[in-house]
């Protein structure tokens, strides 16, 4: 499985880093090569990166976290956006706002906000106002559903975040840091791995080698869904058995057990007929 992930990881160019000249020094171990005058990324590090986060992703999940995929360039989006529906997680990929992690009682409010616009325009309210008002409120809608459509599901700070080029999106990494949230990030030669806890470094300017990362990190958190469901049902109690009795059997074919039952009864209480059911024994003569 390794080698087939390597080998469609090569075919997408994920070893193909930024030029010399812009590298950053902190990814040296993350670099195999200098070819011309761009540094080659080792895939095998790639392999690593990839199989700490899915680790990281399933034991989060299965504890009943969530998690953010953020990747605001435009090689990322669409990307970004498949890996979160599939996995139905959340996702930031036009804008990552500032104060999304820190301030985010004000993000809920624009969230409630923008429930309330939908809910005037399908009810007509929003017809029945001005058509300067009615395009005012209109705007301000589809800016609040570009921004935050991805987010509108999620009540609660998220467990991790997944971040493409974390160069760029390095607000929503510096929010998590603050708050204390593990990170996994998509690093380039010229970003700081520093910046988050678990590196995969790749080329974070191909859409194809991002297809194939963010699709491997979402059958992580798949994953992590179905573990949690197993607990659900481990722990869900079971209905109580049936005891059986543990009265004797009055009879069978052969017989045996009604005899052997007759007696039991009339060892048990001498004043009591043995059983209704058996023949009264005629009394013998007496000499």
């Amino acid at each position: 499985m390794a080698k087939q992930l390597a080998r469609e990881l090569i075919n997408a160019g994920v070893h193909f880093g930024h030029g010399v000249s812009r590298w950053n020094p902190k990814m040296a171990p993350f670099i195999f090569a200098k070819r011309g005058n761009i540094h080659v990324i080792d895939v095998k590090k790639t392999l690593k990166g990839i199989l700490i986060a899915k680790k990281l992703l399933a034991e989060i999940v299965s504890s009943g976290g969530d998690v953010v995929f953020v990747g605001t360039k435009r090689q990322a989006q669409k990307a970004v956006e498949a890996a979160a529906t599939r996995c139905g997680m959340h996702f930031v990929s036009e804008r990552w706002l500032g104060g999304m992690l820190t301030n985010f009682r004000t993000i809920r409010s624009r969230l409630q906000r923008l429930e309330q616009l939908e809910t005037m325009e399908q009810d007509g309210t929003m017809e029945s106002e001005s058509k300067k008002q009615a395009s005012r409120y209109k705007r301000e809608m589809k800016k609040i559903r570009t921004n935050l459509d991805g987010v509108r599901k999620m009540t609660r700070l998220p467990a991790i975040i997944v971040a493409v080029d974390a160069k760029k999106e390095y607000l929503a990494l510096r929010e998590a840091a603050k708050l204390k949230i593990p990170t996994i990030g998509v690093l380039d030669t010229d970003s700081d791995p520093d910046t988050v806890d678990v590196a995969i470094p790749a080329n974070d300017d191909s859409i194809r080698a991002i297809e194939i990362i963010l699709n491997e990190l979402a059958d992580a958190v798949a994953i992590g869904k179905t573990m949690v469901s197993a607990r659900q049902q481990e722990m869900t109690p079971r209905p109580p058995r049936r005891v059986r009795s543990r009265r004797p059997t009055t009879a069978r074919a052969d017989g045996s057990d009604a005899a052997a039952g007759a007696e039991e009864v009339a060892e048990g209480d001498e004043s009591q007929p043995a059983d209704e059911g058996l023949a009264p024994q005629e009394p013998q003569p007496q000499a």
